[in-house]
């Protein structure tokens, strides 16, 4: 707003608005004594979104100023909601003096609070990344790059395309997502909540580079892996959009990871939604894979645990490795000594990250405190193996830090330094001698009129204090006429005379300001702590990423015995071998026993053709070979009695049935985009799930996409493929075929009723037991049996008894893909009923010249 419009305001109301108009998309909360006030448009959003009461407050510029305000020590619990919201807050605090100002007390923003940038432990989950996000386009590619501020993680990438962009997306769950203000990107992706437009400049390459190399203290980036230049725009313009909300240099980010696409097992969006891995797909997470791995101590753990689900390794070295690890655990089951370790230990990412950006609060150093105290233990409970060498190293110890942090802090401080009394005992003479003036006063008054009494042998003296005239020794009329020299008459009355002495004046001026002076020199303190912390930062980052590891291969070894999971072998040649594997999730919430089920595909073997009744379990069987294969594609034990897994490089998935009403596709637009994903980017290193393809559409239409689908899978692709499916004129594919072969889910009927046995045996299932399976769905009696006859008048090609007027029977299905057959088109429009015999006979001899 410019100048000329604010001259009709008030004072307070100008200095407001020109700090709104440098942040017009905020809500600003602007500090007036003990409450944060909102003002106009951002007082009507605030008492919506928060359900706070809407006021108005005199007048600015001749009209009502609306406004809505919230305590200041209440302020977290607001500024929590509207996170969640996707809302951003700009604090506006008063730094000027109130008794030295001249107008309204100056106030300045001192930090702004977004959803990405949020360090706060009340307004984030803790067992959740909190990611700030940036893409920056570059031709096909897109540069993108994720920063979790609160534990100084930062990782840039590179992905073609809009399938890979959407993978990386469902797997980043940004909180909010940083995009130039010339971009080219879908209106689905720039209205998502948490999404903001950036100026164009912010996104500039070289000023990016110099940017990082100064934050990482670097001559270039070549030491990260050379990140492509588009990651490295979308890192600089992130980098700068964090410093300015936090008003901090992040002295925490120290360093920077480049993710490569071939680095992981590559799972496109769908695939990671299908496999239900951190979420179901009605969003809950109780269900997930996540759910029955996620047994971690600390909250540290359980973010790594969700990464490694979310992206699987190809690096055998490191698989390895972690298996080495998780078995040694596993071995006399020592990761139950480790995680009781692990259990004295916090959130150590994000209370330094608070450390770093000087927000830390006294119980995040008495956990800090905690946690380093712990490691020795640590140390102790890891097995003797050189396979933890390493982190015997990352560990590290931290005896000087530790020995600081308890000289310095209470046991249970309070919340916040501002509430005093977080400083220990005996850290500080200083600070001592004030506490024990504030806090002795009563004690050092007695000791006073004690002495004065046996100086003077006044027996009337007595030591007072009110607040207008501070301390005095007091004494009567008769015995002031004899007071020493050395007091200075204060105040006289009608029976008593009021003196001071240099000693009372001293211990009065130390006693009235001693209580604001120990606070004022407790927080000097308690800054310095913060910077002597901080100067260990790298590290103690170091030890939190070593101390997270260990919490999820422990939480890995325990897991696998506590579930009967066993170690899967990979191997370098084309193979997944899965003998009696099981669903980890659908395990774990049957109240009956599993069934579980083998499945061996190689280089010869490479689709299976699964045919059965619904509800008979075929999704069950492959999403559990899915979760199998990445399960040992993050270094865990199998659900299975044995596995062996060769080379993956991607998993894709075809299942189950949605629309994108938003984008405007049906359910089978979506179904065949999913597959023309799967179609042009599988190769023979992947494992593919393709679950009732075709079933959008027609018949004929739907069974000539399928057949033609799995034929390219099979023979050109030759992708690992489970093919589940209704059609079973695909079960006809082995026998022209060879690297296919047919699968069946079993299932038994008894007095109309079928029984599902969710046995996989080799060979096509005899029929689908689809009216079985409406009868147990609770369709009515009267529909099943209209069905059951409907559905024998297209077995037999004759009109089965109805009560309405009965219609040509329809035609057999023909053969896939068969050319027309004349003799068969003649015979089907003949009635036999109707004709007569010279009729007859005509027939005959026309049916031979066809033959």
């Amino acid at each position: 707003m410019a100048k000329e419009d604010l001259s009709g305001h008030t004072p307070m109301m100008q200095q407001y608005l020109g700090i709104k108009a440098e942040h017009p998309d905020q809500l600003v909360f602007y500090r007036m004594g003990d409450f944060y006030e909102l003002f106009f448009g951002d007082a009507q959003k605030a008492a919506r979104l928060l359900d706070i009461t809407l006021t108005q407050r005199g007048q600015s510029a001749g009209k009502p100023i609306p406004m809505a305000g919230i305590p200041y020590h209440a302020a977290e619990g607001y500024l929590a909601r509207l996170v969640k919201l996707g809302e951003s807050v700009v604090i506006c605090e008063q730094i000027g003096d109130p008794a030295t100002s001249k107008g309204p007390v100056e106030r300045k923003v001192v930090r702004i609070v977004t959803p990405g940038t949020v360090s706060d432990e009340a307004l984030m989950e803790e067992r959740r990344d909190n990611l700030l996000c940036a893409l920056c386009e570059d031709g096909p590619r897109v540069g993108a790059a994720a920063l979790d501020v609160a534990a100084g993680r930062f990782v840039v990438t590179q992905v073609e395309g809009q399938e890979q962009l959407q993978a990386l997306l469902e797997r980043w769950q940004p909180a909010e997502l940083l995009l130039s203000e010339a971009h080219g990107f879908p209106a689905a992706l720039t209205e998502r909540p948490g999404s903001r437009v950036r100026p164009v400049w912010e996104f500039d390459e070289e000023a990016a580079r110099r940017q990082l190399c100064k934050q990482f203290q670097v001559q270039d980036l070549s030491g990260f892996g050379q990140p492509p230049g588009a990651a490295v725009a979308a890192a600089g313009a992130l980098l700068q959009y964090a410093r300015d909300t936090q008003r901090s240099a992040l002295p925490h980010v120290i360093g920077l990871a480049v993710e490569s696409f071939d680095d992981s097992v590559a799972m496109d969006a769908a695939t990671r939604r299908n496999l239900e891995l951190t979420k179901t797909l009605d969003g809950r997470e109780q269900h997930s894979l996540a759910w029955v791995l996620d047994n971690t101590t600390t909250a540290m753990g359980a973010r790594l645990l969700k990464r490694w689900v979310h992206q699987p390794l190809r690096d055998r070295a490191v698989l390895n490795g972690r298996q080495d690890r998780i078995d040694a655990l596993r071995d006399g089951w020592r990761f139950e000594a480790l995680r009781q370790v692990l259990d004295r230990i916090g959130d150590m990412e994000r209370i330094l990250g608070r450390v770093a950006l000087r927000s830390a609060r006294p119980r995040d150093l008495t956990r800090l405190r905690a946690s380093l105290e712990a490691l020795p233990a640590l140390h102790a409970a890891l097995p003797e193996s050189n396979a933890f060498a390493e982190a015997h190293e990352r560990l590290g110890a931290f005896p000087e830090q530790c020995e600081l942090l308890t000289r310095a802090v209470i046991e249970n401080p309070p919340m916040l330094i501002r509430d005093g009394g977080v400083i220990a005992p005996g850290y500080s003479e200083d600070l001592d001698e004030l506490r024990a003036i504030s806090e002795n006063a009563g004690a050092v008054l007695v000791d006073i009129e004690k002495r004065e009494r046996e100086r003077t042998g006044f027996a009337t003296l007595r030591v007072k204090y009110n607040k207008v005239h501070g301390y005095y020794i007091e004494l009567s009329r008769r015995e002031a006429e004899q007071a020493p020299v050395d007091y200075q008459r204060r105040q006289t009355l009608k029976n008593a005379e009021r003196f001071i002495t240099p000693e009372l004046k001293t211990f009065e001026d130390k006693a009235l300001s001693a209580s604001s002076k120990a606070l004022t020199l407790e927080k000097r303190l308690y800054e310095a702590l913060i910077e002597t912390v901080a100067a260990h930062l790298g590290p103690l980052q170091v030890c939190a990423s070593a101390v997270a590891e260990l919490d999820v291969l422990a939480t890995l070894a325990e897991r696998a015995e506590a579930l009967g999971w066993v170690r899967p072998q990979l191997l370098e040649t084309p193979l997944l071998e899965i003998v009696d594997g099981r669903h980890p999730v659908v395990e774990q919430v049957l109240e009956e026993a599993f069934v579980p089920n083998s499945l061996h595909l190689d280089d010869r073997r490479r689709m299976v053709v699964i045919t059965g009744p619904n509800m008979g379990g075929k999704s069950t069987y492959m999403r559990q070979t899915a979760l199998i294969a990445l399960l040992a594609h993050i270094g865990s034990a199998v659900p299975a009695a044995s596995a062996r897994i060769g080379p993956l490089d991607r998993i894709f998935t075809r299942i189950g049935s949605s629309d994108d009403l938003a984008g405007g596709r049906s359910t089978f637009m979506v179904e065949m985009s999913e597959t023309a994903n799967i179609l042009n980017n599988a190769t023979p290193e992947s494992l593919v799930l393709m679950d009732e393809i075709g079933r959008g559409t027609s018949t004929f239409d739907g069974l000539s996409l399928a057949w033609a689908a799995a034929e390219h899978l099979a023979t050109r692709l030759r992708a690992f493929t489970l093919f589940a499916t209704h059609y079973f004129e695909l079960t006809q594919l082995p026998e022209t075929l060879d690297t296919v072969y047919n699968a069946h889910l079993t299932a038994s009927e008894h007095d109309n009723r079928i029984v599902f046995l969710h046995r996989v045996q080799e060979g096509p299932a005899s029929r689908s037991y689809g009216l079985q399976v409406a009868q147990l769905a609770g369709v009515p009696a009267p529909v099943i049996q209209r069905a059951t006859e409907k559905l024998q008048e297209l077995e037999i090609g004759t009109p089965a008894p109805a009560a309405a007027p009965a219609r040509p029977a329809a035609p057999m299905q023909s053969e896939l893909f068969a050319a027309p057959d004349p003799l068969k088109e003649a015979i089907a429009e003949v009635d036999p009923d109707q004709l007569t015999p010279r009729q007859a006979l005509d027939l005959l001899y026309r049916l031979k010249s066809l033959a």
